[in-house]
């Protein structure tokens, strides 16, 4: 591979490519349907609401939720958008407006951090932030035990870093929320397509993904799944038209419509469900595979390989983490290679490898490994379209790097 050509390593961020099918059901839907769903009786509109209900049975399918009770999964525009809704849906309702206490980790994203913050401001919502294991990244289930309070309203817990593709327990995490009658939310933003879910066995309250990583559809979609009952739990934290109910000034009472007011990214959905279409035909275990695959590829490379200087992150072995890895090369001072974005610049200039560098939203997981003051790290991250070649690839890349650097120990 010539730096000339393209290997896309940062589907952490979003995926790319996508399935040729996801391209094709958007371009149906921009040249022969266009209608918005819910919004006319007529052919089109009715057809273009078929779809959207189509891809929220997909996604129940996914993940192991009841397919006849499809309008449990509410489409948002990102993880992001998913998490507010969830986390202001249950701190902001009326029965939990008390101020409270909450639990999240270190690993976390500002998706949850951010959105607790602000509603320590607003509400004065109390904080447990758990801390994790400096070497995995791992948090142990009793120090999320340990940091129930009577008043806990809400667990979230991240079930794959997007900084060290560490895998949370969250099925032992989930079960101590369920004991304790706490609702769980889960950031599958990592996981969501990738690894193996199920909402019933792992205790999950509520599901945050995003339509445009491991889903394969287009950037500006996502979903919030809300195990039935958890509804009753949470409140609007957005109100509007609806296209059902309309002789009534107030949000409709029934789900989806309840948290979906205003007109839907229809396009992007219909081709999200193209997306998931596509690993339902696969079957996500066998892209888990793949994906294991890939990681075993790139851990041995680094075991085995002669690569001077370089700490990878997070776990060293396939258990305990998806397809996210990080890594620094310490080189000596005064070599003009002292920032994780230098080691980008270079991999995309000399080899064509995009990765990305940083603190990728993540502080806290940051500060774990001892990175947040030093410009973070460097992220490979893995796609169901890579291949086993395309990872020796960019590991023999690293290490051509690492011998021809002036490199010291860490």
């Amino acid at each position: 591979m010539s730096a000339s050509q393209r290997l896309y390593m940062d589907n952490a961020a979003t995926s790319f490519p996508k399935p040729a099918a996801v391209h094709e059901a958007m371009l149906r839907f921009a040249t022969q349907l266009g209608a918005s769903p819910g919004r006319g009786a007529y052919a089109e509109a009715r057809e273009a609401g078929r779809l959207m209900h189509e891809c929220r049975r997909r996604i129940c399918r996914l993940i192991q939720a009841d397919e006849s009770k499809p309008e449990q999964v509410v489409f948002t525009l990102n993880t992001t958008d998913a998490l507010n809704l969830a986390i202001r849906g249950i701190l902001l309702a009326p029965s939990t407006l008390d101020k409270g206490h909450v639990i999240t980790t270190w690993l976390d994203h500002n998706s949850v951090l951010r959105p607790y913050n602000a509603l320590a401001d607003q509400i004065g919502v109390e904080q447990t932030r758990v801390e994790c294991d400096p070497a995995t990244g791992l948090v142990d289930p009793e120090d999320i035990r340990r940091a129930i309070r009577p008043d806990t309203r809400l667990i979230a817990v991240v079930h794959g870093s997007n900084v060290t593709g560490t895998l949370q327990p969250v099925r032992a995490i989930g079960r101590l929320a369920r004991e304790h009658d706490i609702p769980f939310i889960v950031d599958a933003a990592q996981t969501m397509g990738h690894v193996p879910i199920d909402v019933d066995a792992d205790f999950i309250d509520l599901l945050a993904f995003p339509g445009h990583k491991g889903l394969l559809g287009p950037l500006g979609t996502g979903g919030l799944y809300i195990r039935p009952g958890i509804d009753e739990r949470m409140t609007t934290t957005r109100e509007g038209g609806t296209g059902s109910r309309s002789e009534h000034d107030t949000q409709p009472d029934f789900l989806p419509d309840r948290f979906e007011p205003g007109s839907h990214n229809a396009i992007g959905i219909i081709g999200l469900s193209e997306g998931v279409e596509w690993l339902l035909q696969r079957g996500v275990e066998n892209v888990w595979k793949h994906e294991q695959d890939l990681m075993r590829t790139f851990l041995g490379a680094i075991d085995e390989g002669e690569m001077p200087g370089l700490t990878l992150f997070g776990p060293q072995g396939i258990k305990d983490r998806c397809g996210v890895f990080s890594v620094r090369i310490a080189l000596a001072p005064g070599n003009g290679f002292d920032q994780p974005q230098k080691l980008s610049d270079l991999l995309e200039r000399e080899y064509g490898i995009l990765t990305r560098s940083g603190l990728h939203c993540a502080p806290l997981a940051h500060k774990t490994f001892g990175t947040h003051t030093t410009g973070g790290m460097t992220r490979f991250s893995f796609g169901p379209f890579l291949t086993v070649q395309d990872v020796r690839y960019a590991c023999d890349a690293l290490g051509h790097i690492c011998q021809n650097a002036v490199a010291v120990k860490v």
